[in-house]
């Protein structure tokens, strides 16, 4: 799990993993810690926290994604949805969100 949520979000971790949790900071101080708790088993039923990322370039995204061990949630998506819903390697869904065109990313975490 922390490798994947490594690789997806380019962060690194505070200090090193420990008791299952470890914090993941981005590396340029500008973005929120991401805090992770490993669970020794599957948890039936919904999942109560969703992230949401935010990207300029959905698609690319995505595949990267696909390539790090996420899958496509399996849902019909309609052309004008701004949102592809992933699963991460231990079934938790998460989504990937394309700011609006014109849009810097900066001015999205503004907005």
């Amino acid at each position: 799990m922390l490798a994947f949520w490594q690789e997806m979000l380019h962060y690194v971790p505070k200090r090193p993993p420990k008791d299952g949790w470890v914090i993941l900071r981005d590396p340029s101080g500008m973005n929120p810690n991401v805090s992770l708790n490993q669970i020794p088993k599957k948890v039936k039923g919904r999942i109560r926290l969703h992230l949401d990322l935010y990207t300029d370039d959905q698609e690319g995204e995505v595949k990267r994604l696909l390539k790090t061990g996420a899958t496509l949630y399996p849902r019909e998506y309609k052309p004008d949805e701004d949102f592809k819903i992933l699963v991460d390697p231990e079934g938790n869904h998460f989504c990937v969100v394309q700011i609006p065109k014109g849009m810097s990313l900066e001015q999205s975490r503004q907005d």
